[in-house]
């Protein structure tokens, strides 16, 4: 006999506690050397402490590896944050910045003693050796609980190694970041009775930014050989060492990225050259990709020079490209399988929301696609391509590990389940997508709706619109997820409120024309993006357009505010958490969309994209969320907004988080329920009267 799922009014207390009614997210899968064997992090309970799992091919079972957190409830840690296959069946991980090693029967044994702050573990490509950051250090260690950890590259306290990588040789490739000369900012704020001040590198349009270059060293150590570029505040979005050691390329650009270059240096002498340039001045997302061709034959890039982010050959300095994909759709990231002459990459060909695996020869032709189910396909590929781990979520699903054969006959086999049984007690909101025309340029939209129970088309019901971010339109539990907002949406849909996220420009997918309005018009383009998916909703009787509310945070919080000071009346209420209401304290790399300190215009084009000098046409309900610790969005700017409305004799509300900074509803869950209480009580009032 089947049980009709509740429909009931969902609660806070259902939605964020602990265990998780959803489950615990599974992450960082990592496969063996051979494939044969996938660890990951994970608990089946709904706990937030992880442990290690194992799933094998062989047998598709899975087993619990470590039992860390047995008895660990509430409160307590996440768990491992980090893991490395080694040699042996061991496998390497960090727990709270220390870093041990598990024996392939689950014993757990220190590693590198004395080592704090480990993070970023990789394995050399035998499992005998593991590099990591240790606060700015780089370090290797033998995979052996008595060896002594090596430190290859010291840092200092402006100065150290962000990122690093194994190359094929067995050398370590690295960026060394310098902010010695990037701006300090100190924050005072109180929190548990006490006046508190922290410290930050934070740079403002403007200033000197981080300097950085690449390295190339070797495990055991040595000498370090140095490739600088010509502007060492130039931002690097790719690197890498040829498969015989003698090339390594750096991708890199200028702040505003406009300007794209791949550098080629020679290893042996460090002789620097052009191996590409490009120049477009109406480009505003970094979306480039760039791996050598497995063959040694130049260069596989992935670009949107043609319009939209596709895989070109690039055979030789000064060549033309040579495409491999192509078509009105993108490809977020690529991955190369040199032995089968394939690329495998993630694109959203099928559907706007939708990112889905396919394959494609290096030599280019017919794509193919490896994954059915409508929804996001996050692949983790076993070092000989022979499966992938597949994190999939749709609209109604959260988050799963599968596996995929990749080898003869398609298969997948289910590695996780994480919801808890209440989970299929409950009825969850539908969800549909509703095509919007842009009324500025004609340009397509959509629109991901959540709809309540017993909805009509009549017009009747008050809209929520947010989270609302560029990135939104996402066909996963939740949408966007930077937030754990899935539960607020729930929330508000099962008390009757239609949930909207908007397709925004500036968004992934839809190519460069698509995103060109987006330059120099932030609190512009976006908020008719947003207005148009309204008008169209409301016009399809989705909602009351006198009942349509609006939120969102940071960027998200910068449009609700301009959305409410250029509108007038168009929404009933808007709700900004850490909004971004001045351009100039933006972070550099803004300069992206609202363009650098530069040129006779910049004043007033900051002062065109800066919420704080469009106040005065506020009109409707307004709510101001913040936490005085946020080092992203000054708190102090939100003090500058609330002095100016006060003087404009403007009505609000203003919520402050006492030591809570950008993430505020990711500190913990009292302060998520508490943040997102004052939200729905906000629209609540507003939009149900």
């Amino acid at each position: 006999m089947s049980v009709e799922p509740s429909a009931a009014p969902l609660t806070f207390e259902t939605l964020y506690s602990e265990p998780s009614i959803i489950g615990t997210l599974p992450v960082a899968a990592c496969w063996s050397a051979d494939g044969s064997s996938l660890a990951f992090l994970w608990n089946d309970e709904g706990h937030t402490f992880r442990d290690i799992w194992i799933w094998e091919k062989h047998s598709k079972a899975r087993r619990r590896l470590t039992h860390l957190g047995t008895g660990r409830t509430s409160g307590e840690p996440t768990g491992i944050s980090e893991l490395a296959w080694l040699s042996g069946g061991r496998l390497a991980f960090v727990l709270q910045g220390q870093l041990y090693l598990a024996a392939a029967d689950g014993a757990v044994s220190p590693l590198a003693i004395g080592t704090q702050g480990v993070s970023a573990i990789a394995s050399s490509s035998d499992g005998t050796k593991l590099a990591f950051l240790s606060g700015n250090a780089l370090i290797t260690v033998a995979a052996d609980i008595a060896a002594q950890p090596k430190p290859l590259v010291v840092g200092s306290k402006f100065v150290g190694v962000e990122s690093f990588q194994w190359a094929a040789n067995g050398s370590l490739v690295f960026i060394e970041a310098d902010d010695t000369n990037t701006r300090k900012i100190e924050i005072p704020y109180d929190s548990h009775g006490e006046a508190r001040k922290d410290r930050f590198v934070r740079s403002f349009p403007g200033d000197l930014l981080t300097r950085r270059r690449v390295g190339l060293v070797r495990p055991e150590g040595g000498p370090v050989s140095w490739f600088d570029r010509p502007d060492a505040e130039d931002a690097i979005w790719g690197y890498g060492l040829s498969a015989n050691g003698k090339s390594l390329f750096i991708s890199s650009s200028d702040l505003s990225i406009k300007n794209h270059t791949i550098f080629m240096f020679d290893t042996g002498s460090g002789a620097r050259s052009v191996f590409y340039a490009a120049h477009d001045p109406v480009k505003i997302r970094p979306d480039w990709q760039v791996a050598f061709a497995p063959d040694g034959e130049g260069l596989i890039v992935l670009t949107d020079r043609d319009g939209y982010n596709h895989l070109h050959r690039l055979p030789g300095q000064g060549g033309a490209f040579e495409p491999i994909t192509s078509g009105a759709w993108e490809i977020a990231e690529f991955a190369l399988d040199a032995s089968a002459g394939k690329i495998y990459f993630i694109a959203n060909e099928a559907h706007p929301a939708e990112r889905h695996v396919y394959s494609v020869a290096l030599t280019g032709g017919a794509v193919t696609r490896l994954t059915g189910p409508a929804g996001i396909h996050v692949p983790t590929y076993a070092p000989d391509f022979s499966a992938f781990a597949d994190l999939f979520s749709d609209d109604m699903t959260p988050p799963e590990f599968f596996v995929q054969s990749l080898g003869g006959a398609v298969e997948s086999a289910q590695v996780t389940h994480s919801p808890l049984p209440a989970f299929a007690e409950r009825r969850w909101a539908d969800v549909r997508y509703v095509p919007v025309i842009s009324h500025v340029d004609g340009a397509e939209l959509m629109a991901r709706v959540m709809l309540p129970r017993n909805f009509k088309p009549d017009g009747t019901h008050p809209m929520v619109v947010g989270s609302v971010y560029s990135d939104g339109l996402l066909n996963q539990w939740g949408g966007r997820a930077a937030h754990p907002s899935w539960g607020i949406d729930q929330y508000l849909a099962s008390r009757g409120f239609v949930v909207v996220s908007p397709e925004i420009r500036g968004s992934f997918g839809r190519g460069r024309d698509w995103n060109r309005p987006m330059l120099n018009s932030y609190g512009t383009q976006d908020i008719e993006d947003i207005a148009d998916c309204v008008t169209t909703l409301t016009g399809l009787g989705y909602a009351d357009p006198k009942r349509v509310g609006l939120w969102g945070s940071s960027y998200g919080g910068l449009m609700t505010l301009m959305s409410l000071f250029k509108k007038p009346g168009f929404y009933a209420a808007g709700f900004a958490g850490a909004p971004a209401t001045n351009v100039w304290h933006a972070y550099p790399e803004q300069g992206w969309i609202m363009g650098l300190t530069e040129g006779e215009d910049y004043i007033e084009r900051y002062r065109a994209q800066s919420a704080l000098f469009h106040s005065a046409g506020l009109e409707d309900a307004l709510t101001i969320l913040h936490g005085t610790k946020d080092e992203v969005v000054l708190y102090a700017d939100t003090m500058a907004l609330v002095e100016k409305l006060i003087g404009q004799g403007k009505s609000f509300e203003l919520v402050t988080l006492p030591g809570t900074g950008h993430a505020w509803a990711k500190q913990d869950r009292t302060l998520t329920r508490f943040a997102y209480g004052k939200l729905a009580s906000f629209f609540e009032r507003h939009l149900k009267a």
